[in-house]
Order: structure tokens, then sequence, then C-alpha cells
């Protein structure tokens, strides 16, 4: 096999010392303008590559970064490591994922092995919305996706659920529906509260009010969907639009709907949350929904970490990312 190009090989093409090589091609000061083409066109003319990790070492870094999160299924943490893996860059820094299987001892035992690795820095995701624990002051930068850190002297990304509520019902709107209701999951849940508040915001500026007059919670199941869709039929036959805080219960929503003669969108447009892809579109009809972004999410905490690792930390506090929504044919018909 033919011999790997060296910093020895490109110094002696160059003319120059090996110190000389190495401080050129990591942007060093010091060393002369034709110094450096001279050495850049050398490395050229080799195909030399310098080694990553020893750029990194270089640096003080390994040029690798923790993912930690407690996302059993991979639904929520594995977009936010593709878009975390494409703001770091493939050939600049690996990602190392650890799911601590939403148990804190195992969480401990992850984040005792990622540090000991030396890694550069943290991405923490949660599998819910709702603030989690801080992991305390730790010897390198983290960011929280997802979910929140309780602390506020902690970074964190997350998704505007208010704004996401308000998104669904606008979209509603705009299409013509006048008698709207809202089911959504868990009142417990920070985002069910959130995304319902932003439902009756926008009901407000369009100067309408919610069938029954409040949102209905339940469990974020296709069963309560189906239950909540016959409750707000009792209070109003004459609905015609329903917006859901989870894809699931948007999709027992069109069940029972359809079970009590009603066509969607046709009669009743419905919505849902979180463009949950084998759920949304294998509705019948594909079911209008919010994105969440989570790959946004995991690009913004990629580029916060990584300003941060470069030694330009950002203060505590909670950045909301933007949702978007995705038109289907739950609210527009042969689309």
């Amino acid at each position: 096999m033919r011999k790997a190009t060296t910093l020895h090989d490109v110094a002696e093409l160059a003319g120059v010392s090996i110190a000389t090589v190495s401080k050129a091609l990591n942007g060093k000061a010091h060393v002369r303008a034709e110094t450096r083409l001279k050495v850049e066109r050398a490395a050229a003319e080799l195909n030399f590559s310098p080694n990553p990790a020893a750029r990194h070492l270089l640096k003080g870094r390994t040029g690798t970064v923790g993912l930690l999160t407690n996302d059993l299924e991979g639904r929520f943490s594995l977009p936010v490591l593709m878009g975390a893996e494409d703001a770091f860059g493939a050939d600049s820094t690996s990602v190392l994922l650890c799911d601590a299987r939403g148990d804190s001892i195992r969480e401990q035992h992850h984040l005792k092995s990622l540090l000991g690795r030396r890694v550069d820095g943290l991405i923490v995701v949660g599998d819910k919305t709702d603030a989690r624990p801080s992991l305390g002051p730790l010897p390198i930068p983290v960011v929280y996706a997802y979910a929140p850190s309780v602390d506020d002297a902690d970074v964190s990304v997350v998704s505007d659920n208010v704004g996401a509520g308000q998104l669904a019902i606008q979209h509603l709107a705009q299409l013509g529906r006048r008698r709207i209701g809202y089911v959504t999951g868990d009142r417990t849940y920070q985002a069910a509260r959130d995304r319902a508040e932003g439902a009756l915001v926008a009901l407000q500026s369009h100067s309408l009010s919610m069938v029954g007059g409040e949102p209905l919670y339940g469990s974020w199941t296709e069963g309560w969907g189906r239950a909540a869709a016959r409750i707000l039929l009792d209070l109003d036959p004459e609905i015609d639009a329903i917006s859901c805080g989870s894809d699931q219960i948007a999709r027992g929503v069109i069940d029972a709907l359809r079970e009590n003669g009603k066509d969607v969108p046709s009669q009743v447009a419905v919505t849902g949350h979180d463009n949950w892809e084998p759920i949304a579109t294998q509705s019948r009809p594909p079911l209008t929904t919010i994105d969440i972004n989570l790959e946004v999410i995991g690009r913004v905490a990629a580029q916060v970490l990584s300003r941060a690792m470069a030694g330009d930390p950002e203060r505590g506090g909670v950045t909301a990312i933007a949702c978007r929504l995705v038109a289907r044919g739950s609210t527009i018909a042969d689309s």
C-alpha cells in the first residue's frame, strides 16, 4: 500500500521546517504570506490532509461531543442528532450518542463515561417538553435541547409550543372555519398547556370562541381522541374544525368523525401536532400537522455549543424555535 503523506514530506517539498508547515496549515500567525502559499502548494501537490485528531489535540480538544438523551424510541433524539451533526460538520466533530432510558442512575453513568472520554461539550435531549433537572456545573459547555433545564443559568433550545398552537388555529381560521374545538393530552404537561394557550390566543385574535369554552385535556392516545371527538359533537353538532395537541389524538378524532358520518375535511377539518410521519402520512386522509423542527433545534443547539467551546458562551436562558405547519388532506381536500 502507498505510504500516507506526512508533515515531513510537505516540509521537504516546500523547503521549510515541520514546525513551519504545522503553523501554516493550522492558520497560525508569524508565517510569511509567501511561505504559507509555498506550504499550501506543496500540501496540494502531495494531496496532504491534516489529521483531524492531531488538529484537535493542537487546539486542546478531542473533536467529540456527547449527546445524552432519555428518549427510549429515538423519536425526538435522532432528528436532533441529525441536525447537530449537520451543524458540526462530518469532518470536524463527532457526536457520541448515549441513551439513559429514563434512568437517572444510568444518566449519571453515561455522563461520567462521556467526561472520561474528554468530550468537548454536551447536548442533553429530553424525552418530553417539561423542564428537566440541571446536570449542575460541569467542566465542559452544556446545551439542553427540546426539554429545557429548570436552571435559568443553563442554556436551552426548545420548540415554541405557544406559537405552534396559534399556527394551527390561524390555518383553520384562514380556511373559513368558525366553530373550532381543541383537544390535547395530559394537563400536567407544560407543552399541552402552552399549545392550548396559543390556540386560545389565536381564536381571540379572530374573534372566535372555542367550542365548549375551553380545551379538552386527556391522554396522548387515539382512544382519547375518539372520545373527545364524540364530546365535541355532542356540544356542537355543527362543529367544523378540531385542532389537536398530538398526531395520535388527531388520528383518533378523525376515526370518530368518520364513525359519526362526518367527512374530513369537507365538514370538519382536523389538525395534529408533531408531524410524526408514521401516523401523519398514514392517516386517512393524511394529517395536517405542526412540525416541531427537531433538526433545527439540534442544529441551533450545536451552533450554540460550538461557540461556547470556542470560548464565546451564551448567557443562560431559553431559545424557542418556531414551528411550521405541514398542510395535508385533513384540512385541504386533495392535498
